[in-house]
């Protein structure tokens, strides 16, 4: 089996070069759903950044990620509070699931992880895959999506720039071109490096 990481920039298209890896038939991992596991209420992530962010970012009985999203993004030290209590707990998650998919036979796994280099995780994979888009592009294309242009400029500062992660990968995809354009930037790279 092999483990491959996926990562970009906010707003690169790391879902959708995602969806594509699936359809090629990798078994894709998203850091992202499964951190969204453990904020469930009831669970101790919940549990945790309740006791540490307070009830604030409470609304109908569960964390809401807009309200803790705004404080964190506009407050490292926050955002580092945050991330130790949420990252041990959602690596643990994505390694029962890696085990899980070996378990079925998966050929190629794919941890799709925003913050993947960020936080030292590259030496656990094969390759990591950066999907680059320039960080203009990514500012327009998260308030294209409805973000507060505010907003999507301190999620893209808040992490590595963009060219110093398309540096340390071993394949780079870049996803500022047509949607055609990046799929068959994909199915490229899957034949010549990820089913070989």
């Amino acid at each position: 089996m092999k483990l491959i990481g996926l990562t970009g920039g906010a707003g690169s298209g790391k879902s959708t070069v995602g969806v594509m890896l699936r359809e090629l038939g990798a078994e894709v991992l998203d850091a992202d759903e499964a951190a969204h596991a453990v904020y469930e209420p009831g669970t101790p992530g919940y549990v945790s950044v309740v006791r540490e962010f307070g009830e604030r970012i409470v609304r109908g009985g569960r964390i809401d990620r807009g309200i803790l999203g705004d404080l964190v993004f506009a407050d490292s030290d926050a955002r580092g509070r945050l991330n130790a209590i949420v990252h041990p707990l959602v690596r643990e998650l994505m390694s029962q699931r890696t085990v899980e998919a070996a378990d079925r036979g998966a050929q190629v796994v794919v941890h799709e992880i925003p913050l993947l280099f960020e936080n030292g995780l590259q030496a656990i994979y094969q390759a990591v895959i950066v999907v680059y888009v320039p960080a203009a592009l990514q500012v327009e294309r998260l308030i294209g999506r409805g973000v507060d242009p505010a907003r999507a400029r301190a999620m893209v500062a808040s992490q590595m720039p963009i060219d110093e992660k398309r540096a340390l990968a071993q394949h780079v995809i870049d996803n500022s071109g047509t949607r055609a354009a990046t799929q068959a930037l994909v199915v490229a790279l899957w034949n010549e490096a990820l089913v070989r």
